[in-house]
């Protein structure tokens, strides 16, 4: 076993370095301030573009909670003088697509085109009037607001949008991260065709921006590209700027529901992308409750005792420090009994760490999966843009094999104990047991 776990690393080690050496990564700034991230890649003759800009759901206000969603739906609604069937026929005549990307701390949108000439000219044509000269459209607005209400409306009914809303606003409070990214129904509601303009026009700056490349075009072709998705952008930098976090009150919420199941969710804030904590948290969780069925929490709660079909924790991490999250569901009678193994287990591992058993098969299965996740210009792109959006090290790709493999177990004992505080999270349990 020594020795094939031997010939394991030194395999992945290589792989990692040969990956990464036939794509380094190239980084520039353009005249107006963005950001650029490129890699060249002749293999096939696609290319893919991302931009993204800080213009996520924590720019929202409680009163318009959605607005930056909606701002960012709209962009390829109608755009330069063309309608959005005609943006939509045109991508399509070209075998190119559109994809956009959302969350708290990010609005981008994607390209994705064959890279010869004729395909390529008329997708950025598109790609540019979508970022640069957005119309808004005020018919369109209310279509697609209505199209939101209605799915905030059912959102409402089920107990896992529920739990997780709930939660959101017990771990962040008045904090931005605490809004939910779709909005609510009266803030949508509300939302006119300004507030979204005025988004548009003070966070989707040339020098906010960060352009992602890569795909079959030179350096030069891709210093053309990234200068002509933004040159028309507003030029001056936003002044916006994120509130860090602060620890949350340690409380738990039992909500009642018709649902069969209790939904039970528990939280901390975790961790930054940038934190120099990021390994030894991203390795202690997967042993926690990250590794499906190798976890500590799946083998306590669910293999030994039944208490849950499946039970997983998380770490998302963002500008800010993003949720540390631990998710189940089980049986409404069983609920209570299933939290406190929960809330034990977690306590545990924060007070002792794990076992180097436990550290060296979520090394191996960490680092074994690795390939898979950077097999795809898509994936690659991903990344790509996550590295310039947080500004990440151009090595990070190259690192990542070698950040897991160092990390030890006084390391993530020392990470939990540090980020995470078993008795100050927050819990929502819906569908909790009746009492009668």
């Amino acid at each position: 076993m020594h020795v094939m776990r031997l010939i394991f690393f030194l395999f992945l080690g290589v792989f990692s370095q040969w990956a990464f050496a036939a794509l380094p990564i190239q980084h520039w700034q353009t005249p107006s301030g963005t950001r650029v991230y490129f890699i060249e890649s002749r293999d096939l003759p696609i290319l893919d573009i991302s931009i993204d800009f800080s213009a996520g759901s924590s720019t929202d206000t409680r009163e318009k909670s959605g607005r930056a969603a909606m701002t960012l739906h709209l962009l390829d609604l109608g755009a330069g003088g063309l309608s959005e069937d005609q943006i939509a026929k045109a991508l399509a005549d070209i075998g190119a697509q559109l994809n956009s990307h959302f969350d708290q701390d990010r609005a981008g949108i994607a390209l994705r085109t064959l890279s010869s000439a004729r395909e390529r000219e008329q997708a950025l044509d598109i790609f540019r009037r979508v970022i640069q000269h957005p119309e808004f459209d005020a018919k369109v607005m209310e279509r697609e607001k209505a199209r939101a209400i209605a799915g905030l409306s059912e959102a409402d009914t089920k107990p896992g949008n529920i739990a997780d809303r709930t939660l959101m606003k017990m771990l962040y409070g008045s904090h931005p991260y605490g809004l939910r990214g779709s909005g609510e129904i009266d803030s949508v509601s509300a939302l006119q065709r300004e507030d979204l303009v005025n988004l548009y026009r003070s966070l989707y700056s040339a020098p906010d921006a960060v352009v992602s490349i890569m795909g079959d075009v030179s350096r030069a072709e891709a210093e053309a590209i990234a200068e002509s998705l933004t040159k028309a952008l507003m030029q001056e930098k936003s002044a916006y700027s994120l509130p860090d976090v602060a620890a949350p009150i340690a409380d738990t919420k039992r909500i009642a529901h018709p649902a069969t199941q209790s939904h039970i969710l528990i939280a901390y804030p975790g961790l930054r992308r940038d934190d120099p904590d990021y390994f030894p948290l991203l390795v202690g969780n997967h042993i926690l409750g990250g590794g499906a069925f190798t976890s500590r929490l799946m083998e306590e709660i669910r293999q030994k005792r039944g208490l849950a079909y499946s039970v997983h924790s998380q770490l998302i991490p963002l500008r800010k420090k993003g949720p540390f999250e631990i998710g189940l569901q089980t049986r409404k009678d069983q609920s209570e009994d299933a939290l406190a193994l929960t809330r034990k287990v977690l306590a545990d591992f924060v007070a002792g760490g794990p076992t180097e058993k436990e550290l060296t098969a979520a090394k191996q299965n960490i680092i074994g999966s690795f390939p898979l996740r950077i097999d795809s210009n898509k994936k690659i792109i991903g990344y790509l843009a996550m590295i310039g959006f947080y500004n990440l090290p151009l090595t990070y790709l190259d690192d990542y094999v070698k950040s897991v493999e160092k990390v030890t177990v006084p390391r993530i004992k020392e990470a939990f104990q540090r980020r995470i505080n078993p008795a100050g999270m927050v819990t929502v349990v819906v569908g909790a047991e009746d009492k009668k």
